[in-house]
């Protein structure tokens, strides 16, 4: 396939894409890790209801705080470029 000059190269970075906004890949891995403790711990763990609500919902706010604060780091980024 041949490029003419004025086209821009197009490059695929690979990533996991968790919808999560843009996060580094260590971010990604550590918020996929954390998936898979939690759902290991809330499927396969012989512990009372009240503590697999308990797993979930810190899960679901570290996963959430996490992708909120790299939203407001990159907000910060664009503001200080202007």
């Amino acid at each position: 396939m041949t490029l003419r000059k004025n086209e821009q190269k197009v490059t695929v970075k690979m990533s996991l894409r968790l919808g999560l906004g843009n996060l580094s890949r260590v971010q990604e891995v550590l918020v996929l890790a954390l998936m898979l403790v939690s759902v290991f711990a809330l499927f396969f763990s012989e512990i009372e209801l009240t503590y697999k609500i308990g797993i979930a919902a810190l899960a679901f706010s570290v996963i959430f705080l996490t992708s909120l604060a790299n939203q407001l780091l990159g907000q910060e980024k664009e503001k200080s470029q202007l």
